[in-house]
């Protein structure tokens, strides 16, 4: 992997740079949409590729190992293949999902014992079996095995966790240094930092992180529940010790407004579920703020989606149309929400990375946030 920083904003720490993979160049701040089961849910390949644009997307490796399990995406020969996708791939290690399960699982110095959501199946992850699982699915950026810590969390915990954290990476690290790619492209490993919302954890772990060396780094642990001043607290602090050179990734964040604020604090990554599971839900993201299509006042509005429309859909469809196919419980509506949702999100990202080059970053970002965190 190379990474080079293209510029930055002088009244803030945003930078735009470009990362090189074996699967092309990513333009970064980059927003990468959500591939859970090697499917951006609703979203065809070539609407995703022709359309949304993105130059990586995400998968998971816990859901991927479950279903369609890691024989058949081995005899497919990896996941990009499966999907047919040719662009970059980033998987996340599952420590996410096993946080989330925190009723069906015990986690250990070993790993952790989980119980399967699809079938109550039991299943165990080490830092060894998921770098060999994400060898198997093949993506160019694959994570560390971590713990996600809750919020709120006791000191005490967080500072175990976080230890047992560091001491899972040196596992990782140790075990990809014997298990080969398997698709004749290279692979590119992100530790990740963690450490709650305590300060001196995170500094501990962000110097940890980087003294590993790796060719990116990862932020976790954070958007599960803390207020946004936190979390911004914590990216700023993370931020300001892992090296410039160097891609940083803050993982599952967030809103548009999460975004801006964490592209101004030193972050090149993103990745999150909100844009299509609210695109779903009939939650509409826009630059002048957000739209609940579902409301009777759009069912005269004949204007269309997003005015200056970032997506095919938004010029082809009116708002009144997409709230009927909502009320008439039509899947085509959920299509054209989660398009117009993920387009938003990605014009966002190239606008911000846009006005880092121009110089201007800082005052256009403040007067974006005004206008997003409006309800319409």
């Amino acid at each position: 992997m190379q990474f080079e920083l293209k510029g930055t904003d002088h009244r803030s720490k945003a930078r735009a740079g470009t990362i090189t993979l074996d699967h092309g160049k990513i333009e970064t701040p980059i927003f990468m949409p959500v591939g859970t089961v090697g499917t951006v849910k609703g979203v065809h390949q070539s609407e995703l590729k022709d359309e949304i644009n993105p130059d990586i997307i995400l998968g998971n490796t816990y859901h991927l190992y479950l279903r369609p399990k890691l024989e058949i995406l081995e005899k497919a020969g990896g996941l990009h293949k499966f999907m047919n996708w040719d662009r970059n791939i980033l998987t996340d290690s599952g420590g996410y999902q096993v946080y989330s399960l925190s009723n069906s699982r015990k986690i250990n110095e070993k790993g952790v014992n989980f119980k399967s959501h699809i079938d109550g199946s039991y299943h165990f992850f080490s830092p060894e079996n998921v770098m060999e699982t994400q060898r198997v699915i093949g993506a160019d950026i694959i994570m560390a095995f971590d713990e996600c810590t809750p919020y709120p969390c006791d000191y005490k915990y967080a500072k175990r966790s976080m230890h047992m954290t560091h001491r899972w990476l040196k596992r990782c690290i140790n075990h990809l240094e014997i298990t080969p790619t398997k698709y004749g492209y290279n692979q590119t490993f992100f530790p990740i930092v963690q450490g709650s919302t305590y300060t001196d954890l995170r500094e501990q772990s962000a110097e940890f992180i980087a003294s590993v060396g790796a060719e990116g780094n990862a932020i976790g642990g954070l958007s599960v529940g803390e207020p946004a001043e936190e979390m911004y607290g914590m990216t700023d602090v993370v931020c300001s010790i892992l090296p410039a050179d160097k891609p940083r990734y803050l993982m599952g964040v967030g809103t548009p407004i999460n975004i801006l604020e964490n592209i101004a604090l030193g972050v090149d990554m993103f990745d999150c579920v909100m844009p299509t599971r609210n695109a779903r839900n009939g939650m509409l993201f826009t630059a002048h703020g957000t739209i609940n299509i579902k409301n009777k006042k759009w069912e005269l509005d004949f204007s269309q989606i997003d005015e200056g429309g970032n997506t095919f859909v938004d010029t082809m469809y009116s708002k009144a149309y997409l709230r009927h196919l909502f009320a008439a419980k039509e899947l085509l509506g959920k299509q054209i929400a989660t398009i117009h949702n993920l387009g938003f999100y990605m014009w966002l990202v190239r606008e911000a990375r846009k006005h880092i080059l121009a110089g201007d970053f800082s005052t256009w970002k403040d007067k974006m946030v005004k206008q997003m965190n409006k309800r319409l």
